[in-house]
């Protein structure tokens, strides 16, 4: 089995990486395609199975099908696209529109994963792109979401009615996985809030408007108003320097530069609950990584975590930009502390590499087996 993946994020985190060794381990025969125009802002250094194309030029980017030309020329110039069974394409405009036209040039199924820029970039602002999502949704044999509330917002937002159902009957929900060292090195005792009045709250991740940690400090002084001494943590790189200030601003917020995961661990196992209401977020592995060290979760409504867990287990989802909804949700954990700690340690199998690589292959066998049944069928 042999599959050309096409995935325009592929250096900027190392999850795809871990994924593509994974599938490497079971037997699948894969070739990766990176279209970039800077191929050095890259957080890892990609595997011999790994093609690096800077294709395009950053401004490109505003006009699409420009772009598209040029992605396509470089895929077709670095492999042989018709010796691959199927295309797995990584986002749904970018990568997804490549591998439609390569599918209908080639006669090779392609499978096609929806993605935070997807659904908040070009659904919602590109409108004269949004009919060809929806051709790239049609024609792909299987859709992949990484949770039900994206699929949820896609299909009953952008998918016209008569489609809808079959976008839904060919879709999946596949999470992403977080690295073996949080399953190596999870928390194995029992975690208890040692004081409900002064909570430990933490955040770890790019320091950015997006992230609205500005919003979880205006929920720790509602909760000062109910007689809590809450302090924040924050973790990680300074991308906005003046929203940087502004959150040094608060006295019960401590600012840490970027740490490796090896100093997160006596990190998270000091802190309480990890709190992220991002306004916009894929999926969220830090998450994941914060449960395996028994922390509850405070995340965004209909962002990629919402509906992983039923609200409660593992902690609440809220209204990102509503404080009071955060320090609403922030006061129902500590309430509930010691069952909603156990519950989100144990809860972390669901993104366990092996298990999901597990299930991409079962889908691509599936996928390919019934594309040979078909074709003999039309012999």
């Amino acid at each position: 089995m042999k599959i050309l993946h096409i995935n325009c994020n592929y250096l900027g985190t190392a999850l795809h990486q871990i994924m593509i060794e994974k599938l490497d381990q079971r037997g699948v025969e894969n070739q990766v395609f990176v279209p970039i125009h800077d191929k050095y802002k890259s957080v890892i250094i990609p595997n011999g199975n790994v093609c690096v194309s800077e294709c395009f030029r950053k401004w490109d980017r505003f006009f699409f099908d420009f772009k598209q030309k040029k992605i396509l020329e470089a895929i077709e110039r670095s492999v042989d696209v018709s010796c691959f069974d199927l295309i797995h394409a990584y986002t749904l405009f970018t990568d997804g529109n490549c591998a439609k036209q390569l599918s209908e040039k080639y006669g090779i199924p392609y499978v096609v994963a929806v993605r935070n820029t997807d659904v908040n970039y070009f659904f919602k602002n590109r409108i004269f792109l949004r009919n060809r999502g929806i051709r790239i949704l049609n024609k792909a044999e299987i859709v992949f979401f990484l949770s039900e509330a994206y699929r949820s917002k896609v299909i009953e937002t952008y998918v016209p009615l008569d489609c809808r159902e079959d976008v839904f009957q060919k879709s999946i929900l596949v999470p992403n996985g977080i690295d073996d060292f949080w399953f190596q090195n999870s928390f194995k005792e029992s975690k208890y809030i040692r004081d409900e009045k002064n909570v430990r709250l933490v955040y770890v991740g790019d320091i950015d408007k997006n992230k609205n940690i500005t919003t979880t400090q205006r929920a720790m002084g509602i909760l000062r108003q109910k007689g809590y001494c809450p302090h924040l943590t924050v973790v990680g790189r300074v991308k906005d320097k003046d929203l940087y200030q502004k959150i040094l601003s608060d006295a019960d917020t401590t600012c840490i530069p970027f740490m490796k995961k090896t100093q997160l661990l006596d990190l998270y196992r000091s802190n309480d609950i990890f709190v992220m209401p991002s306004i916009h977020e894929t999926f969220g592995l830090v998450y994941a990584e914060a449960m395996s060290q028994a922390l509850p979760v405070i995340y965004s409504k209909g962002q990629g975590f919402d509906k992983q867990f039923p609200d409660g287990e593992v902690g609440y989802s809220v209204q990102s930009r509503d404080a009071a909804d955060v320090a609403e949700g922030i006061e129902k954990i500590v309430q509930n502390y010691d069952a909603i700690s156990a519950r989100a340690v144990k809860s972390i199998e669901k993104f366990r590499w092996a298990a999901i690589v597990d299930d991409y292959v079962a889908t691509y066998k599936k996928l390919l087996s019934c594309k040979m049944v078909e074709r003999a069928e039309l012999l």
